[in-house]
């Protein structure tokens, strides 16, 4: 397990350094010069020279991406031009949004997804695997933002049950707390669980259904195991593998895909903070916010292949 694990971490670093060379490659191939973009075009070459030198840009770009990278390993990030603090201030607000909201959102998906999903399983080509196919596709099809909207129209407007959109904040002396902020991430975590459990369902049921044709599912049953003791105990253990791998890719993409579901509800979270930046030309903090993105992406695969090992230790020994 050591040296899978030290595997998996050589691997973690490797892909770290390769993504902050490419968010930093990607700004600096933009064309133009940088703090004319973000100053606009009716800028005098004295306020470029000054943002310039303010942010570094006057330097060479090895010398601004060691400093940059450094700064990174250090807990420091840039300085956001527009509002004129610490992108790392930024994100962490942003972040106590944004973290929650996905959290929430991936709890509902596994929830619904593998009850379902094995549910459907267990009941292949009858009528309940048939509804569940059936509503599953009705999830695919189903934009967010639509069924954002209609949530909204039926809990928020007609019912009255939670606000329409906003977001309290999480201290009481604000105004908000604990029970309020949940509340106003109750209805965004639905609208971005809806497609992914749909499409998680499908993915447990597949999987629950290859497993069970399998020679050990048969010896469970001969020995006299009830149905659902082998479908929770055996084949669900064995059909994790698949599943895994698409919860990994859906939690990045709840942490990093919010923009249309945070605009709709109007939730100060990472996804506006990326939609703002980039309306602002704030090129710092999109910088900034894109690496951290990447490293959530890169760090949640990490733990989707130690969760691998945990599920099937044949794979610690094939590293």
């Amino acid at each position: 397990m050591t040296l899978f694990l030290a595997r998996r971490l050589a691997v973690l670093g490797l892909t770290l350094l390769l993504a902050s060379m490419a968010v930093f490659a990607v700004l600096e191939l933009l064309p133009g010069n940088a703090a004319q973009l973000m100053l606009g075009a009716t800028a005098s070459p004295e306020a470029i020279a000054a943002l310039e030198s303010r942010l570094g840009l006057d330097q060479p770009a090895l010398t601004r991406y060691a400093h940059w990278a450094a700064g990174l390993l250090q807990g420091r990030t840039g300085i956001s031009h527009f509002y004129d603090t610490p992108s790392s201030e930024l994100i962490a607000e942003r972040l106590a949004v944004s973290l929650p909201l996905a959290v929430i959102a991936m709890a509902i998906t596994t929830m619904v997804a593998l009850g379902v999903g094995v549910y459907a399983a267990s009941r292949h080509r009858r009528l309940g695997d048939v509804g569940v196919m059936a509503v599953s596709q009705l999830g695919l099809s189903i934009p967010n933002f639509w069924l954002a909207i209609l949530l909204i129209l039926l809990f928020a407007v007609k019912l009255q049950w939670v606000s329409a959109g906003g977001f309290p904040g999480w201290r009481e002396e604000d105004g908000g707390g604990l029970g309020a902020g949940l509340a106003a991430l109750l209805l965004p975590a639905i609208a971005l669980a809806a497609v992914q459990a749909a499409i998680l369902a499908r993915v447990t049921r597949s999987a629950v259904l290859e497993a069970m044709r399998e020679d050990y599912v048969r010896t469970a049953r001969a020995k006299g195991l009830s149905r659902r003791a082998v479908l929770w105990r055996h084949v669900l253990r064995n059909a994790m593998i698949p599943v895994l791998t698409v919860m990994g890719l859906q939690f990045a993409n709840l942490l990093t895909g919010t923009i249309v579901v945070e605009n709709v509800f109007v939730l100060p979270g990472i996804g506006r903070l990326v939609f703002q930046a980039i309306a602002n030309r704030d090129l710092p903090l999109v910088r900034d916010v894109v690496m951290l993105l990447a490293a959530a992406v890169v760090i949640v695969n990490f733990v989707v292949d130690l969760l691998y090992a945990l599920v099937d230790p044949r794979l610690r020994v094939r590293g």
